[in-house]
């Protein structure tokens, strides 16, 4: 970064340059012309002329290089359970649209050739990616999907210069959470939370957790144990008593 940052800084300081010094000349050129009349098609405003369009070809080549990121300006989503598509707008709804872009904008630039069978994948969400109105994007989300969430992203896309791979990929586990949360009629998911590319962080329901009954069942464990170990020792000792009684009457 620091690197494409350093020429596009020289050259807006060439351009400011050139600028001032077209200013310069031209003022004394124009002062001249007006003295004079026509003999001011001298060499001092062929020069100011010179170094303006100069200034202006610095500037143009500036703005070619800086680069211009435009943000999503809203996603639709369509499928089952759904009547009619769910429109969300960056205007209306910045977090709803972020969150729902953030489930496909990781997806590299190839995926598995085939994905699961079409009977466990469930129900099929296609979110559409706007730019401004235009279709520029189209994923197929299937959150539902055995062995966890899917995404297909089809080769041909809204936007013909968009050159995509067909392929399926493993989606996040929070996709169930993330359509349900913006309109999608799911089910919530309470066994997952947000989490990174691919995947997510698992957690357990509260009602599992429970200490009290968790010591209480190691104390029965423990007094289970030791109850065993004591009728382990009696049976040995009586067996060495008995032995011992058996020896002392044959030696007599």
């Amino acid at each position: 970064m620091v690197r494409q940052v350093r020429p596009l800084s020289r050259a807006a300081a060439g351009a400011l340059l050139a600028t001032a010094l077209a200013t310069t000349l031209a003022g004394p050129a124009q002062a001249a012309g007006t003295a004079t009349g026509p003999a001011t098609t001298g060499p001092a405003t062929t020069t100011g002329a010179a170094l303006a369009d100069a200034a202006a070809a610095a500037s143009a080549a500036l703005a070619r290089k800086v680069p211009k990121k435009t943000l999503p300006a809203g996603v639709d989503i369509t499928g089952q359970g759904l009547a009619e598509p769910l429109r969300l707008r960056a205007t209306a709804h910045p977090v709803e649209v972020v969150a729902v872009v953030d489930q496909v904008s990781w997806l590299g630039p190839t995926g598995a050739a085939q994905g699961p069978k079409p009977a466990d994948l469930g129900p099929k969400y296609t979110v559409v990616v706007l730019v401004g109105e235009i279709a520029t994007q189209t994923y197929d989300l299937y959150p539902l999907a055995k062995g966890g969430p899917r995404v297909y992203r089809p080769a041909k896309q809204p936007d013909p210069a968009r050159k995509e791979k067909a392929g399926w990929f493993l989606g996040r586990l929070s996709m169930s959470e993330t359509l349900r949360t913006v309109g999608v009629p799911l089910e919530r998911q309470v066994d997952t939370v947000s989490g990174g590319v691919g995947g997510g962080e698992r957690v357990l329901p509260d009602d599992s957790l429970n200490p009290a009954g968790d010591i209480d069942e190691a104390l029965d464990e423990l007094q289970r144990l030791l109850l065993l170990n004591v009728g382990v020792m009696l049976v040995i000792t009586l067996g060495l008593a008995g032995i011992a009684l058996l020896i002392r009457r044959r030696t007599r």
